[in-house]
């Protein structure tokens, strides 16, 4: 039985991160979207991280915005997959610590760190072999 499990676990292997980045990105470019189309949404934004204390908070958040939009996109494709996990590391932390760290409950920071998690697990591995930066990295060794 556990052979049988671990044969079906090598066989669908690679299927792992493509799961984790189609769910993951589509969570970031989905809750980013509303921001980057809408001045009045980006500016709700804003006014939520100046109540932070964030610097700039226009920037801090139109910077934010966009990167989780455009992180999210190249997540679900596989494309710059380190990079813009490095991005979405740098920002979920920064989510984590300046935001729900000691005012959120485990259960209400769970969608950050899992965020964060995700973002370290593909900036540490990559994207996997279902992705195009696997596709582009077969045709430059060719």
């Amino acid at each position: 039985m556990l052979a049988r499990l671990r044969a079906f676990g090598d066989r669908y292997r690679d299927a792992a991160p493509l799961l984790l980045r189609v769910l993951v990105g589509a969570r970031l470019a989905w809750g980013a979207y509303d921001n980057v189309i809408s001045g009045g949404r980006m500016g709700e934004f804003a006014d939520y991280l100046a109540g932070f204390g964030f610097p700039l908070p226009m920037l801090s958040a139109t910077v934010s915005a966009w990167a989780q939009f455009v992180c999210g996109l190249l997540f679900i494709v596989g494309a710059f997959t380190r990079p813009a996990a490095a991005v979405m590391v740098f920002n979920f932390l920064v989510a984590v610590l300046a935001v729900h760290l000691g005012r959120d409950s485990f259960e209400d920071m769970f969608p950050p760190l899992a965020i964060l998690a995700t973002s370290v697990f593909l900036f540490l591995n990559g994207p996997g072999t279902l992705s195009v930066d696997a596709v582009r990295e077969r045709r430059r060794r060719a």
